[in-house]
């Protein structure tokens, strides 16, 4: 089965807007993975308008499941993610400005410095993830990174289901294939919702774990927290 990792970014958002500690962080990520997720994910950006390296490190005690931090491995980053060890790491090239991350690495072009950057969290026993489009040429690249597993980016594919084109599918069925005969995980994330979750767990063979967080918690804000948590749990068995 599928793993769920919920992306709690959005509600550091909403707790920021106003100050203060409400929503409550923590205790948000505590319900959720009670409601059944099985991991928590977290993007934090350096000018910190979402997610807090702080929260970073609270979570730690939080975080029961699977833990999973997000973003571009600059120095202030990588020192987070060695102090924290999270299960997972996720190495992402979104710049500083970026308002969510919009494409996936270069692992051709930079290959010597993905290599470098986990080395460091492997030996710290860290799992790595990098974040990737289709093209199966980088595909090959990221094995060649040395990297645990890869990360679909999953935009184009919910813009192709919105659509009515489910032949969207294709490109990242055929990255799977690929990326499994080269010994890599596959996880997937970005644009994913209720509408299109089961159609795309049941295209991509060996997913090992989806990120969800925007679309999951608007849907909540109709349906509620733990509904759709669990909603997301049974499309993807």
């Amino acid at each position: 089965m599928t793993k769920l990792s919920v992306n709690i970014n959005k509600i550091a958002t909403l707790r920021n807007s106003r100050g203060g500690n409400v929503p409550n962080l923590l205790k948000v990520a505590s319900d959720i993975q009670e409601f059944g997720a099985e991991g928590i994910t977290i993007h934090p950006r350096p000018d910190e308008r979402h997610i807090r390296y702080q929260d970073a490190r609270d979570l730690v005690s939080v975080v029961n499941t699977e833990y999973n931090i997000e973003g571009n491995p600059i120095k202030s980053f990588i020192d987070l993610v060695l102090e924290a060890k999270p299960t997972q790491v996720t190495l992402v090239p979104d710049s500083v400005d970026a308002i969510t991350s919009n494409a996936g690495w270069d692992t051709i072009k930079n290959q010597s410095f993905l290599q470098e950057v986990i080395k460091e969290f492997q030996q710290n026993g860290i799992r790595t993830s990098v974040f990737i489009d289709t093209d199966l040429k980088l595909i090959e690249a990221a094995a060649r990174t040395g990297a645990d597993r890869i990360e679909l980016y999953t935009e184009e594919f919910a813009t192709q289901f919105d659509l009515g084109n489910k032949n969207g599918i294709k490109p990242y069925t055929e990255a799977a294939v690929l990326a499994h005969e080269l010994g890599l995980g596959i996880n997937a994330g970005h644009d994913l919702s209720l509408e299109n979750i089961k159609f795309f767990n049941e295209n991509i063979p060996n997913l090992a774990e989806v990120s969800i967080g925007h679309a999951l918690i608007a849907e909540s804000l109709y349906l509620g927290l733990e509904n759709v948590v669990n909603m997301y749990l049974h499309r993807l068995k």
